[in-house]
Formats: C-alpha cells, structure tokens, sequence
C-alpha cells in the first residue's frame, strides 16, 4: 500500500492571520524542568546531572487555533443551533465518517472567487465517478501552492451553497479543500453581500452545517498527486473535548 501525505504542517515560519508560536525546550533544558516537575508533583528528587549528559526530553509548546494547519472542522465550528438538533462537537463524531473512499476533483480553473452547482456537475462527469453515501469529497483548487504566505488566505476558490447542498444530498457527509475555507475568501464573499444584499452569499458552505450536519476538512495539501478515485482517505481529528475542530494527519491510501 502506498501512503501519500495530504497534510500541510503546522508551521510557525509561515504567515498567519492568527500567529503561531512554537517555543522548544532543549534536552539539557528539558532535564531541569522535568526534575523540578517531579520534585513538585511527585516528591521525587534527581538531579539533572545524573543523567547522560545532562540532558533528559526536549519539549515543545505551542500557541495556536485548533484551525491552524490540516483540520477537521465539526458541526459545532458552524453556529450553536443546528436544524437537526445540538451540533456536536469534533470529540463527539463518528469515527467512521474519517476511514472513507476518497473522490478529487478538480476545479484548479476556478480561480479566485466561488464554484457552483454545474462546475461540480461537470467535473465529476468528467472523471465519471458519482460519490456514494460517505464517501470522502476533496476539492483540488491548488491553493496550497500558495501555503505559508498570505495570498493562502486570499486567493482560492470555495463552494457556494447549492454546490454544498448538491454533495450533500449524495449523502456526503466529510468535504475537504486545499484552500484555507471551503467557502470563498472572505472579501469575494463581502462585496457580493454589500452588492447584492443577499445574506446567502455569506459563508454558505459552512452555515449549511447549520441546517444538515457534516465535517469540512481544511488546508489540505498534495492532492495533485491523487487520482480521481480509487483510494481511501485516513483524517482522523484529534479529539479535542468540547472542540469545534481538531487537527488531523491525513493520508490517501493507494493500494499498489
């Protein structure tokens, strides 16, 4: 089986609108930390002198959303009050929604703005898959060329509602992107509201999860090294209790 990395790392090198920060704690300094740690918690004395070379667990810490990198966003990321009843949270959902057949399609030619009903349409007519019930839609929109910069954050494309509907109504119940949200950027989104004063053209893609429950995964990366179908997708999120996402290493599985 070969295994092919869809995730993006969290990286704190690279520019975000929520900054990351990652702070190491070295071995040598690890050892001081974890023997005054024992001292506390646990009425142990070592002193870190005794170890080879002076040196015990390095340690890392981080500051950042559980929105930062490759993640899952749970039906409780999109409001507090579903139509189906109290979203829940990402700890809460089923681990068989993330162990799926996956299907790509690509819409690399949509630019900079949203992708309706017939693009979709076309695409998988094109590859003549159709997702069945669970199965695993990944949106190839090549955003994540544009990972670690700014422009991640502002030139992609996302679906609009019907389109979200439209996958829906196949029974799909997890829809990833490359891009940073599976709804357009946030300025397309505005000044079509503001000429429009249509409020659907705001973040329909994630306010569907509002009225049919469903998980989005977000800034996933490689999916050009995919086929159109004929793999499985692993995004296991990370249960964080009470969360409305979790991160996830996700994979394609290809069989050889």
């Amino acid at each position: 089986m070969r295994i092919i990395d869809l995730s993006s790392p969290v990286d704190a090198a690279g520019w975000e609108p929520d900054p990351l920060v990652h702070e190491v704690m070295t071995p040598a300094e690890g050892a001081a930390h974890m023997c005054e740690e024992m001292k506390l918690h646990f009425g142990l004395e070592l002193d870190p002198a005794d170890l080879p070379g002076g040196e015990l667990l390095s340690l890392d810490t981080l500051t950042l959303t559980s929105h930062t990198g490759t993640h899952v966003d749970a039906p409780s990321h999109y409001g507090s009050v579903g139509a189906y009843g109290v979203p829940r949270h990402i700890d809460q959902m089923p681990l068989d929604w993330f162990l799926r057949p996956g299907v790509v399609l690509d819409v690399t030619d949509a630019g900079t703005g949203t992708i309706g009903v017939e693009r979709i349409r076309e695409e998988l007519e094109r590859i003549g898959a159709e997702p069945r019930p669970l199965d695993i839609v990944l949106l190839h929109t090549g955003a994540s060329r544009h990972a670690g910069t700014q422009r991640f954050f502002t030139d992609f494309a996302g679906l609009d509602g019907p389109a979200t509907e439209y996958l829906l109504d196949m029974g799909v119940r997890v829809i990833g992107t490359d891009a940073f949200s599976l709804d357009a950027p946030f300025g397309h989104m505005i000044r079509a509201y503001q000429e429009t004063g249509d409020r659907s053209v705001l973040w329909p893609a994630h306010f569907a999860g509002r009225r049919r429950e469903y998980c989005q995964i977000e800034r996933l990366a490689n999916l050009d090294r995919l086929p159109s179908s004929g793999f499985t997708v692993s995004c296991f999120p990370v249960a964080i209790k009470g969360g409305g996402a979790g991160w996830t290493r996700a994979v394609a599985l290809l069989e050889e």
